[in-house]
């Protein structure tokens, strides 16, 4: 009785604040205390090493992660939220492989010759309706940025039919300095690769062909290339059209096209950026086929649960979150060749993140008012799928989850000054975590420009797109010991020669200081979100309406 009078008062205790400077409960103030820079280090040395085999999902390297995940959240006391009384949600997946030696790709204008094109170096393609064998020969539909946005009065498809067809377009949204205009500078969902090809898929395509250009996409080709030539990977579950065709094209193969078509890129591209722009059926064909292994296969999801002391009918809780795949081996690798794709940052340090907030909180041995969740979440890299799956079938009622916390590729640079949460200026909870923030050190940016759509990159989308209040927490700004522009420059160099390459390995210099910092400021936010009232977006955020729905259930 005396303990339950305690954590009830701990838990008034909690309810009566905010993120402030203001002393919180001495259990949080000791879980706080007992996260390690030294822990997080081993964690992601650990899931860094060549052993896991860069923790592909549904092969040996990454069932070994999973399995480690899985026995560190037992240790710590954490119920298993997954299937049948084990840490293990277990997703269907199924991926599909392109044959380079089998798949080939030749343009053809009605009048000129045919232009071959080269695996890899020219073009990329997967079959998203996972078929083992695709011929196609059908006529290419420019259609500019291929995006349909009625709120926007912008519709790329009107006017033409591209049923049975190949639609060609730009990666990201229609250029504008207006933020409220398809984000302005920063790009929407509308400006994803993924939208490109659902929405193709929908209005009945075949095949869709994206233009890649480095400023556009914010990644190189490299990217492009090693992201398509290995699986691709879909929910099982997924019945949504796909395309016997997902293809991206070099910029070079564009302008190729476009001339053979009697226009030219620039003009099209100019075209395509005005309200007005007319889709049009160009004198090309894409004369194609696309050869596929195809394989089934299960990964899990990995929960654990620390169980808060309230339970009633408006109990919430805070998903902790981090995907703890990467991209397995580089299957064409030259002998001595490094081929192991460790993925120390990208997300060996978000997994080890996840791991110590769940030490350092059970470690106070005092339960939470409520339910906290900490999800290790598989096939990020696969288009966020494992997350997906997860907010789809979640361990408690979406309506109940006031917040997730999710953490993903954070360079070990030590301290930072600024606080990077991108999307939490766009809900109540901004106040917050502006307070918490300055507490530990840091302080939030005014918003910029989302140019990379990275929002829509990371697993806390698949939460956000379901209506929960999801960001991702990572630091920047002026690093302790260095130069303003130190730190830009990191991550810029890791960004143009480490990620997704097998050259993100971990590295002893590395200090990982600030990690634990925002794991510390991570502890606090989930604490503090556990005793607020529901968190909402902004009126007229796009995620609003799920957010209400999923209150209403």
């Amino acid at each position: 009785m005396k303990q339950a009078l305690a954590l009830s008062l701990l838990a008034g205790t909690l309810a009566a604040q905010t993120a402030t400077t203001k002393p919180l409960p001495p259990a949080v103030e000791a879980a706080e205390s007992a996260v390690s820079a030294d822990s997080i280090r081993a964690f992601d040395q650990f899931l860094a090493d060549d052993l896991l085999e860069g923790r592909y999902p549904g092969q040996r390297g990454g069932e070994l992660a999973a399995k480690f995940i899985a026995t560190q959240f037992a240790s710590y006391g954490l119920r298993p939220g997954g299937d049948n009384g084990t840490y293990f949600q277990q997703v269907d997946f199924t991926s599909v492989k392109s044959d380079p030696a089998k798949t080939s790709f030749t343009l053809v204008p009605k009048s000129g010759a045919p232009m071959p094109l080269r695996f890899a170096e020219d073009f990329v393609v997967f079959n998203s309706k996972l078929e083992p064998e695709a011929a196609i020969d059908a006529p290419i539909v420019w259609v500019g940025y291929g995006v349909t946005a009625p709120e926007y009065k912008w519709d790329d498809y009107k006017g033409v039919d591209v049923k049975g067809k190949v639609i060609l377009c730009i990666v990201n949204d229609p250029p504008s300095d207006d933020p409220k205009f398809f984000g302005g500078k920063g790009m929407t969902y509308y400006g994803r690769w993924t939208y490109k090809f659902e929405h193709a898929a929908e209005m009945g395509a075949v095949g869709a062909l994206i233009i890649h250009r480095t400023d556009l996409a914010s990644y190189g080709w490299d990217v492009v290339r090693n992201s398509n030539t290995s699986e691709k990977t879909f929910l099982t579950q997924d019945k949504d059209p796909k395309l016997s065709a997902a293809s991206w094209i070099q910029l070079d193969i564009a302008k190729k096209l476009f001339e053979s078509a009697g226009t030219t890129l620039d003009a099209e591209f100019s075209a395509a950026a005005k309200s007005g722009f007319q889709a049009r059926e160009l004198p090309v064909s894409l004369k194609a086929t696309v050869v596929s292994s195809v394989r089934h296969f299960q990964s899990p999801n990995v929960i654990g649960i620390y169980p808060g002391v309230l339970r009633t009918a408006q109990d919430q809780a805070v998903v902790y979150s981090a995907h703890y795949d990467h991209l397995g081996v580089k299957a064409d690798a030259k002998p001595g060749e490094d081929a192991i794709f460790n993925g120390a940052a990208d997300n060996g340090t978000g997994t080890a993140m996840l791991l110590e907030i769940a030490r350092a909180v059970t470690s106070s041995k005092v339960l939470p008012p409520h339910s906290m969740v900490f999800a290790a979440v598989t096939a990020e890299e696969q288009g966020l799928l494992g997350s997906l799956y997860l907010a789809q079938h979640p361990p408690v009622p979406l309506g109940q989850i006031n917040l997730n916390l999710n953490f993903d590729e954070i360079l070990p640079l030590g301290m930072g000054s600024e606080l990077h949460a991108g999307g939490v200026q766009r809900t109540s909870f901004y106040p917050t975590m502006e307070a918490a923030g300055k507490k530990f050190g840091y302080t939030i940016p005014a918003p910029r420009p989302d140019v990379s759509g990275g929002y829509y990159r990371s697993d806390h989308f698949s939460f956000a797109h379901a209506g929960v209040p999801a960001f991702s927490l990572g630091q920047g700004g002026t690093y302790k010991g260095h130069d303003k522009d130190w730190g830009r420059k990191q991550a810029e160099l890791f960004n143009q020669n480490d990620y997704h390459n097998v050259s993100d390995n971990f590295r002893p210099e590395w200090d990982f200081s600030g990690l634990a910092n925002l794991c510390r400021l991570g502890i606090e936010l989930g604490y503090v979100s556990l005793t607020q009232p529901p968190i909402a977006w902004n009126p007229g955020d796009e995620f609003e309406a799920a957010r209400k729905q999923s209150l209403s259930k």
